[in-house]
């Protein structure tokens, strides 16, 4: 007789399947993206080279937003691009660079990039 997996079997593998997508470069851009806005008074536009010192976040912007033109619009390039598992960028920021990220109405979340367990193991 075949048993239904439980709910938390099916989270671990939902969560493990994130965390394999989300490591992956995914680096292609979309054809029916929506045009980013001119960046405001107070954004961040010259490219600055990143700090080995600067920590790197995880950016998610808006569906139908592209997130490397985003990216770009603030001076910043990307380590890696997500579109799939999530719709975003991570890179080393700034501090200026953060607070202008979180200033624009296309980013949803801004959260610095670390290692986390969702089984109460320590990473």
């Amino acid at each position: 007789m075949r048993t239904r997996p439980s709910w938390t079997r099916r989270a671990a593998v939902a969560v493990t399947a994130l965390a394999a997508v989300a490591a992956l470069p995914l680096t292609a851009g979309s054809a029916t993206a929506t045009p980013v806005p001119a960046p405001g008074p107070g954004s961040v536009t010259a490219p600055a080279p990143a700090p080995a010192h600067w920590p790197t976040y995880l950016v998610t912007v808006r569906r139908g937003i592209d997130p490397a033109l985003l990216a770009s619009h603030h001076g910043i390039t990307p380590v890696h691009v997500f579109h799939d598992a999530m719709n975003g960028f991570a890179a080393p920021l700034s501090p200026a660079q953060v607070t202008a990220l979180r200033a624009n109405p296309l980013v949803e979340s801004i959260e610095e990039d670390g290692v986390g367990s969702s089984f109460g193991i320590p990473a």
